[in-house]
């Protein structure tokens, strides 16, 4: 039946960024098709947990500062410790520092270039080789954005990252399809999370952005929950290097 081919029951899945927003609810979609999930933050993820609790979920919090690839060996380690196997990747951890490209520092460049694409590319590399070690295959799926097609304002190093984002899940897609490991991407739309806190609390710009948005509201971390399930799952198996818009409708317009 086609519905089998969307649980992930047995899977292991490790979730960046797992302690709120998208990358909590993603870990909880991931949860309620039947993975065990190990959500990665720097902070607790006790509030994710407590969700996973509710419906008798398995999930394993890794405390890990993600503007380090130190912590890369760490996270994998872990993951096997607690389950024994890694199927699932989800690059969802990120930063934006806005300012006037004109005044945009050197620090504030390397610190969103560190966590948005240096640490996506290695932690996918330290993955695919425990698939490949496995034998299995394995599916990864980056986070993109909005900005991985557009400009924006005021966010140079946010959209230069999020590019390379699209370009490298393609890259990976290209040389790692050969072991069945799938690599594709998710570009959320404008969400309702801590990253657009500051967009939310401008009434004009808010405005801006939901006159434009055909659904016409903010997205919430459950509309990526169909999608990362998809991803994740046999139900994607000929998907590869392709990056799926969850947005509302928003590039359409």
């Amino acid at each position: 039946m086609i519905l089998d081919q969307f649980n992930l029951s047995g899977k292991v899945a490790i979730v960046t960024g797992a302690n709120t927003g998208l990358g909590q609810g993603m870990c909880v979609g991931l949860a309620e098709a039947g993975a065990k999930v190990v959500g990665v933050a720097r902070r607790s993820c006790e509030e994710t947990k407590a969700l996973i609790d509710e419906f008798h979920g398995e999930f394993t919090e890794v405390i890990a500062d993600l503007s380090s690839t130190d912590v890369i060996p760490v996270i994998v380690e872990e993951t096997l410790k607690a389950y024994g196997r890694i199927d699932i990747l989800v690059n969802n951890a990120g930063i934006i520092k806005r300012e006037d490209a004109i005044n945009y520092t050197m620090e504030d460049w390397d610190a969103v270039y560190k966590v948005n694409q240096k640490e996506v590319f290695f932690l996918c590399q330290a993955v695919a080789k425990e698939f490949i070690k496995q034998g299995e295959g394995g599916k990864i799926i980056n986070v993109a954005s909005m900005l991985s097609y557009q400009g924006g304002i005021r966010v140079p190093a946010y959209t230069a990252s999020k590019s390379a984002i699209l370009g490298l899940t393609r890259a990976l897609a290209n040389e790692w399809a050969a072991h069945n490991i799938q690599v594709n991407a998710i570009a959320p739309g404008y969400m309702a999370t801590n990253n657009t806190t500051q967009l939310r609390g401008d009434e004009k710009r808010s405005e801006e952005i939901l006159d434009r948005i055909p659904a016409g509201r903010w997205g919430t971390p459950a509309d990526m929950q169909g999608t990362v399930v998809f991803l994740a799952s046999h139900a994607s198996d000929y998907v590869n290097g392709f990056t799926i818009a969850v947005d509302g409708g928003w590039l359409a317009r």
